[in-house]
């Protein structure tokens, strides 16, 4: 049994005084709690400052105090064994738990300063000698040399700031520190690093807990009597659960509010990484963002029950893409009045005009961008709890994804790509995980290369796909639909790229590895092996089901027609001429219309229910359920896919064919 690690975000309205007992609103509160941060921020900003340089990043980056012992885990501890201290400003008294809280967030940006320093001398020593792109060669003695983990965004990133560095000053970077000016500090409290002198938190009930912590009263505060107790209710939400062992927060302000970041650990259970019988595999796709089906590993060969459920996020898709056509046209603006600004002087009578339209539009971009990131994150954690339930729903117990390091598209695929990285992939993968956790699900990668290219039903990974618009236009060039020249499959494309990947998952799950640092489990091994489709038992029709509820069936269950063996089987009418009795053959159905008109009231009597057909109007008809009738602008208008277990389906037919490794 593990513990799993989350963070709640919480809002406190008021506080009070512990000594006193004085109610403090929310703005002097807020403003409190600012000047605590603020007195942290200054003291990191110094510190990264004095120690933003090439020695001190290689004495941090040992691993060994000035003792010869190796460096905590914590942050702070580790700063003051290589003896990194920093005080206060004069005439301020900040008590020394403070410092610490200031150390640890100081420690934090280093170390992270340390996985770009690696990451930049890795792409350094690596560099192509083609300016457009890396051979294979190239990319695999970068991959060697770079860190664990590193995304290909990363990569892409920072070759472009290397390259332009190089464009400006003809040299390569020397260091981190000579590409990138020292980082900011953000205006929050790491409370983590304190202990009881500065903060204590307990829970009260079940959606409440209580937080102590000394906040100063003025901004600077120059004796101990400028420190008082501040008891901050804390409404927990209800991703917090009963079981859940609070920890220290971090505080900080945000739009006039106070905010704490509460993390918490949860109990979950152990995710093997091998031994999986039914998996659910997951495609990045081009007609939805995700694209997934569950497969059953059945004695070498892999079932699937032959119905894609997919995570339809078009009309979310099309807001994110209005919103940064219209941030682009907003910094194009503001691009052009800073131009106009740099070419007149302070004391032109359009400077103030201009000045003013220029700050506008910089708030303007900024509300904009906070509404991308804000509808990007509802869009990561909104796929992420679909695609675990899927998962959970379906009896599965593992998730099989296409490793992004490994993604890479060109052509009409990459101008895809190129918008769905707005939408966050990488930051997905990580919900899946957080979520799978809490499940006991396990989370594996796997190969992308020919997912989308190869037939799931042939498995040899030879059969070649043909891409077309739709499956009745098969001579035209498209990428919606695929269909196999060989075995003559026909289905969505991202619908076999999903049982490629479950496929692929589920055959290699023995080459499974986990990375030691991150956990994150990864499959290298592409394992080949053809997608059997699980045949769905036949429902009885729907005059077999009437005549089950009503017990008129003519040709009754086996158990009552033995019973009644003596008897005759009565004969079922029929029309004849002679017979003018049997010509109107009755049913058990009531019409849905009345075939007469009904009387009119005037003749007396009471009009019976139903309405009388009209000449001249058009009949409604339906001729199915009607699916996205209406615009789908949120996520309020997403529908779940019905899961069906592989226990309401038959055997497959056919043999599978042999496994192969490539």
């Amino acid at each position: 049994m593990s513990r799993l690690t989350a963070t709640a975000p919480c809002t406190v309205h008021a506080a009070m005084v512990e000594a006193t007992g004085e109610v403090v609103a929310q703005a002097l509160l807020a403003r409190r709690v600012a000047w605590l941060a603020a007195l942290a921020r200054g003291l990191s900003a110094y510190l990264i400052a004095a120690r933003w340089n090439a020695a001190d990043l290689d004495a941090l980056g040992s691993g060994v105090g000035l003792d010869g012992r190796v460096l905590p885990s914590k942050g702070w501890m580790a700063l003051r064994r290589l003896g990194w201290g920093v005080s206060s400003p004069s005439g301020v008294r900040v008590c020394d738990r403070v410092v610490r809280c200031a150390q640890e967030q100081a420690a934090r940006l280093l170390r992270l300063a340390l996985h770009r320093r690696r990451l930049v001398a890795a792409i350094v020593a690596t560099w192509p000698q083609e300016r457009s792109a890396r051979t294979g060669a190239e990319w695999e003695a970068l991959r060697k040399v770079l860190p664990d983990g590193v995304s290909a965004a990363d990569i892409r990133n920072r070759t472009r700031q290397i390259r332009a560095y190089r464009d400006q000053h003809e040299v390569f970077p020397a260091d981190l520190t000579d590409l990138e000016e020292p980082p900011n500090v953000a205006a929050q409290v790491v409370l983590a690093a304190a202990d009881r002198q500065l903060l204590t938190l307990e829970r009260t009930g079940s959606r409440s807990a209580r937080l102590r912590v000394r906040l100063p009263l003025v901004e600077f505060p120059a004796c101990g009597r400028d420190w008082a107790w501040h008891v901050l209710p804390v409404a927990l939400p209800p991703t917090v659960p009963l079981e859940a062992a609070l920890c220290a927060p971090t505080v900080r302000v945000a739009k006039g509010r106070v905010r704490v970041d509460l993390p918490f650990k949860i109990p979950v259970g152990f995710a093997p990484a091998t031994g999986h019988r039914v998996g659910c595999g997951f495609d990045w796709g081009l007609n939805g963002l995700l694209v997934g089906v569950v497969g059953e590993l059945t004695d070498g060969r892999v079932i699937s029950d032959g119905r894609p459920f997919a995570y339809d996020a078009s009309g979310v898709s099309a807001k994110l893409h209005r919103l940064r056509a219209e941030r682009e046209h907003l910094s194009a603006k503001h691009r052009h009045l800073e131009k106009l600004l740099a070419g007149i002087t302070v004391a032109d009578p359009r400077f103030a005009a201009l000045s003013a339209a220029c700050q506008v539009l910089g708030v303007e971009h900024e509300r904009l961008c906070a509404r991308i990131r804000n509808l990007n994150k509802a869009l990561t954690w909104s796929a992420a709890r679909w695609a675990v339930d899927q998962a959970a729903a379906s009896g599965a117990t593992v998730i099989y994804l296409e490793d992004l390091a490994t993604l890479e598209a060109r052509g009409r695929r990459g101008r895809a790509n190129s918008r769905l990285s707005g939408q966050v992939r990488g930051r997905i993968i990580e919900a899946i995980r957080h979520l799978a956790a809490k499940h006991a699900i396990a989370v594996v990668t796997v190969p992308a290369r020919g997912t989308s290219r190869y037939c799931p039903r042939c498995g040899d990974g030879t059969s070649v796909l043909k891409h077309c618009p739709a499956p009745d236009r098969l001579g035209e060039l498209g990428w919606r639909w695929a269909c196999c020249p060989a075995c003559g499959l026909s289905c969505d494309r991202d619908w076999a790229a999903a049982e490629r990947i479950v496929s692929r998952g589920l055959l290699g799950q023995k080459a499974t590895r986990t990375h030691r640092s991150t956990g994150a489990r990864t499959i290298a091994t592409i394992v080949e092996g053809n997608v059997a489709r699980a045949r769905r038992t036949r429902k009885p029709t729907r005059a077999a089901r009437r005549a089950r509820r009503t017990r008129t069936d003519l040709h009754p269950r086996p158990a009552a027609r033995d019973r009644a063996k003596n008897r005759p089987t009565p004969k079922r009418p029929t029309r004849t001429s002679a017979n003018p009795r049997n010509n109107s053959m009755t049913s058990s159905r009531v019409p849905d219309r009345r075939t007469v008109p009904a009387p009119s009231p005037a003749s007396g009597g009471q009009r019976p229910a139903g309405h009388a057909p009209k000449p001249g109007r058009h009949q409604p008809y339906r001729t199915g359920h009607v699916r996205n009738s209406h615009h789908r602008t949120g996520f309020h208008h997403a529908k779940a896919t019905p899961v069906l277990t592989f226990t309401e389906h038959g055997s497959s037919p056919g043999k599978a064919t042999p496994v192969r490794v490539t």
